[in-house]
C-alpha cells in the first residue's frame, strides 16, 4: 500500500510540476518505455519497449557498486526489481527520476543489521562538481549526463519497471 500511495502522490505532483514548469524539455512521442534495465557490470542503462532497446546510455554508479545495496552509506547501487516512483525537476543533479528503493525486503534486511536501508536512489544527471566524470561517484544512484537525463526524464513514466542487474 505504501508504494501505491507514494506513486499516486508522485503522479499528482508530477502533473502539477509539469503544468507549472513551462516544460523546456522536448516531449517524447515515440514508443512507450515499458522497462528500464541497468547492467551494473557493463555500466549501461537501456530503455526498452517490450524486448526492443530504444536507447542505451553509459552510467556511473555508487562509489562501491559491487553487490546489492544493504544499508545507508554503503555506496552500493541496488540490485533487483523496482519501479520509477517519482520525478524531480528541481534536482541538485539537473533532473532525476526516483527508484522505489527500499522495498519491504530491503528494510527487513537493514533492520536485521541494526541499520537504516537508506533511500533517495535516483537516475540523475550531474552537478558542475561531477561534470564529465565517468568513474563511479554517486552515493548509490545511477548517473548519466545532463542531456541524457533530459531524454530519460521525457521518456520514462511513473510506474515503469526498472531491473538492476549485477
Amino acid at each position: 500500500m505504501k508504494l501505491s500511495r507514494r506513486m499516486l502522490m508522485a503522479a499528482g505532483g508530477a502533473g502539477l510540476v509539469s503544468a507549472c514548469s513551462g516544460g523546456g524539455l522536448a516531449p517524447y512521442r515515440g514508443p512507450e518505455v515499458t522497462r528500464v534495465v541497468v547492467m551494473k557490470g557493463a555500466r549501461r542503462l537501456h530503455l526498452l519497449h517490450a524486448s526492443e532497446v530504444l536507447k542505451s546510455y553509459d552510467v556511473s554508479l555508487g562509489f562501491a557498486p559491487e553487490g546489492h545495496k544493504m544499508v545507508e552509506g554503503d555506496g552500493k547501487t541496488p540490485e533487483g526489481r523496482y519501479y520509477i516512483d517519482r520525478r524531480n525537476p528541481q534536482s541538485a543533479y539537473h533532473l532525476s527520476v526516483g527508484i522505489s528503493y527500499p522495498n519491504a525486503r530491503d528494510i527487513e534486511v537493514a533492520r536485521s543489521l541494526g541499520q537504516s536501508p537508506g533511500g533517495d536512489i535516483f537516475i540523475h544527471g550531474q552537478t558542475k562538481r561531477f561534470q564529465g566524470r565517468t568513474d563511479d561517484w554517486t552515493a548509490g544512484c545511477v548517473a548519466v549526463t545532463d542531456p541524457e537525463i533530459e531524454e530519460i526524464y521525457a521518456m520514462v513514466a511513473l510506474g515503469t519497471v526498472i531491473d538492476l542487474f549485477p
